[in-house]
């Protein structure tokens, strides 16, 4: 970190000591989160990132009058260390020691500690409440948040235009989606939902936003009750033309900051109000039990809904799985040969470099409309960290005896994308074939599964890693991730991983498997596909393969792969040649032909293992 950065964030840290001081505030807790619980946040939102230098998507700080803790997770580990001094902030694992735990270590009995109530879920403050039971130090909600006192200028909130969804893309209407939710709140008893989630809402309504990068919703809060009457929290002067007349007549608009004005007007003494304890403002908590309702604190019956994508929807994942196909085609075939070819020149291709080519490969498929996560293009060791952002003005070489990895997505008009690869270009480092060989066939070994309803991910989890596990090696990641259509890359609340997660796989559901490899200073590795679960004709559940990208084999040691794995591959391969290969250009096209060559010995019927 440079000194004036350095500067900046002691004055920041002075600052927002002496408005916690005014406010008797002895602790205060800054989540990543903005009002929804996101994992991505507007500008206007990143106050973690003011408060420490760190900018990654998940984590939290507390700060005291003594000093600042940052919790990451495994993702992180580097890239905190690279952007937080380490003399002004200190570093801890979000998972393995908790903020609360570590917090309840520390502090006295007089202590207040005080939090953004529309920033923290309902769990989180539970969790914090149920670490401070041994002590008597007092967790407040405040009213106003400290760091946006001391933050002179921050960015405005967003204002992205909304735009209507067509049926052709969403599969079901509104109506037919309110309908749904009048069936989960007779069955819940409920008198009212309130829904906080962005992606939700969207499509619950059936509308598109862009409020936050890479994101396609809007920013806005939900109420409904249990006759259908709608109360939508949205900036209407962000609408589209038109788009108010397209609305369903039940609902009703109102400004964004009224919600809380709203909902203690609308919730009276004695209803029961459906909340999600993880995805919702524990301030909406707060204010449904001042006014003497109940709160159902169940995960919310819209994530659950919107993840089982209808047929409609399956289709439009694989028609732009398809195009971004091609993107990635291109791109490999630019990469594979430019790469030696600028090294030679004295004119090596950048990280940044291949991150736009990708971004300009996709913007030259049909129905593309931006990326789905700023992409990670990363070389040698800066590919140990997993979510490596490329520095512009200086991001490292590729070279003929550096590999590098690419983690790209995109969003287009019929879905969302996701996919990783891995490439090297000459001399690999030492480990990297072993390595690069086991993930490849942790990928297989989950793609190929089949597995009974009732299954949850963490169930299958290890079934990806023994393959990595055999060598002693593993990931401080998930293996998995939901995906959403047209909406969040990273989609509640299906996943794999180790973590328990009490949400059966089911047909209609699309997830990621990624399994990778990182050491530190070194090098990293990741293979990722996207897949649709699917029953299959025994009832049985498997994985339909939505990504068709090749998957370099030049690193892969064919004599660890079993039949099974090379048979896989081949039929893979030859799928891709021939279903992208005709969308392709000349030069891409050859060069997809021997990228996708058969390897190992082909065996009678090998076509047919995909």
């Amino acid at each position: 970190m440079s000194d004036t950065r350095r500067t900046i964030l002691v004055r920041r840290l002075s600052a927002l000591r002496q408005e916690m001081n005014t406010l008797a505030l002895d602790a205060l807790i800054v989540p990543r989160f903005d009002a929804h619980q996101g994992e991505y946040v507007a500008p206007h939102d990143e106050r973690l990132g003011f408060v420490t230098g760190f900018t990654g998507s998940a984590g939290a700080a507390i700060v005291t009058k003594e000093g600042v803790r940052l919790f990451v997770d495994g993702r992180y580990t580097v890239q905190a260390q690279n952007q937080c001094p380490a003399d002004l902030i200190d570093r801890d694992h979000l998972f393995e020691n908790p903020p609360e735990n570590w917090l309840a270590g520390i502090a006295e009995d007089d202590w207040v500690i005080g939090y953004d109530a529309m920033l923290l879920p309902p769990n989180w403050v539970k969790r914090f409440e149920g670490a401070f039971r041994s002590t008597k130090a007092v967790l407040t909600p405040l009213v106003q948040n400290p760091v946006d006192n001391v933050w002179p200028d921050q960015p405005a909130e967003p204002f992205g235009k909304i735009t209507a969804f067509p049926l052709q893309f969403a599969g079901v209407s509104a109506e037919g989606k309110r309908e749904f939710l009048l069936g989960v709140l007779a069955q819940e008893r409920a008198d009212f939902i309130i829904e906080t989630q962005p992606d939700n809402i969207a499509w619950l309504l059936n509308v598109r936003g862009d409020d936050v990068a890479y994101n396609p919703m809007p920013q806005s809060f939900l109420l409904m009750d249990a006759k259908g009457n709608g109360h939508w929290f949205v900036d209407q002067a962000k609408f589209e033309d038109g788009l108010t007349d397209t609305l369903p007549g039940w609902l009703s608009i109102h400004a964004k900051d009224a919600f809380l004005d709203v909902l203690e007007r609308e919730i009276g003494e004695g209803a029961n109000v459906l909340l999600d304890p993880d995805f919702s403002p524990a301030a909406v908590t707060q204010l449904v039990v001042a006014s003497k309702a109940s709160a159902l604190h169940k995960a919310s019956p819209v994530t659950l809904a919107k993840a089982l994508k209808n047929m409609t929807e399956l289709e439009g994942l694989r028609a732009c799985h398809m195009e971004d196909a091609v993107a990635w085609v291109e791109f490999g075939a630019w990469l594979q040969t430019s790469v030696p070819a600028r090294a030679a020149a004295n004119d090596p291709i950048s990280e940044f470099e291949a991150e736009q080519k990708i971004l300009a490969c996709r913007q030259a498929r049909p129905g593309f409309l931006s990326e789905s996560f700023r992409t990670i293009s990363c070389a040698g060791s800066n590919a140990a960290m997993c979510h490596y952002a490329a520095d512009p003005q200086a991001s490292a070489s590729i070279l003929p005896s550096v590999p590098c990895l690419l983690d790209s997505g995109g969003q287009y008009e019929t879905g969302t994308t996701d996919a990783t690869r891995s490439y090297s270009f000459g001399t690999l480092p030492e480990g990297y074939a072993e390595a690069y060989t086991a993930v490849f066939k942790a990928l297989v070994a989950l793609a190929t599964l089949r597995f009974p309803k009732g299954t949850q991910g963490h169930h299958i989890d290890a079934i990806c890693r023994r393959p990595l596990w055999d060598l002693g090696l593993d990931y401080d990641h998930g293996t998995g991730h939901g995906i959403g259509h047209r909406l969040s890359v990273h989609e509640q609340p299906q996943r794999i991983g180790k973590p328990h997660n009490p949400v059966d796989l089911a047909s209609g559901m699309v997830l990621s498997i990624e399994p990778g490899f990182y050491k530190a200073g070194a090098f990293g590795i990741r293979l990722e596909n996207l897949f649709e679960v699917q029953e299959d004709d025994d009832g049985f559940l498997s994985f339909r393969n939505l990504t068709w990208i090749p998957i370099q084999t030049d690193a892969l040691l064919p004599d660890r792969l079993s039949e099974g794995e090379l048979d896989w591959l081949n039929s893979y391969h030859a799928t891709v040649a021939d279903v992208v290969g005709a969308r392709c250009s000349d030069e891409a096209r050859r060069w997809l032909n021997t990228a996708c060559k058969p390897v190992g010995q082909m065996r009678p019927g090998w076509q047919n293992a995909v």
